[in-house]
């Protein structure tokens, strides 16, 4: 099961991953998030509770509503946001690590016609092995 793909927003120049790379205690993963373009490349750690998974869910619900959406935004770790009508005609996927690193990345991607239900099946299909 593990290294699993949770998150994967890309295009041909932009990317941010998050990859669940094991099990932590009984209620915990650890994962990654990894931010890459031609013009930075970074990660960081983070804790995945089933509550978090959870929120993901609703995220991207509301973003297949036509909304701006934020993901783990009241805990510690990084920030997930998602802003569908971004600064150069797509959307833009910002990620903030306020707490450890204190630095704020937004990247630019095109993203392809039915990303938001690969990424419902992504998360229903992890929270069904676990």
């Amino acid at each position: 099961m593990f290294p699993f793909e949770l998150v994967r927003l890309t295009d041909s120049e932009n990317e941010v991953r998050i990859t669940v790379h094991s099990l932590e205690g009984s209620a915990f993963w650890e994962a990654e998030i990894a931010v890459t373009s031609m013009f930075v490349k970074g990660s960081t750690l983070l804790m995945l509770s089933r509550a978090k998974l959870e929120a993901w869910q609703q995220v991207l619900d509301s973003l297949k509503l036509g909304h701006d959406s934020i993901w783990m935004q009241t805990d510690r770790g990084p920030t997930v946001s998602v802003q569908l009508d971004g600064e150069r005609d797509c959307p833009d996927i910002v990620v903030e690590d306020e707490s450890i690193s204190m630095v704020t990345v937004r990247i630019p991607i095109a993203l392809e016609e039915g990303w938001i239900a690969d990424h419902q099946a992504r998360v229903n299909h992890f929270i069904e092995q676990i």
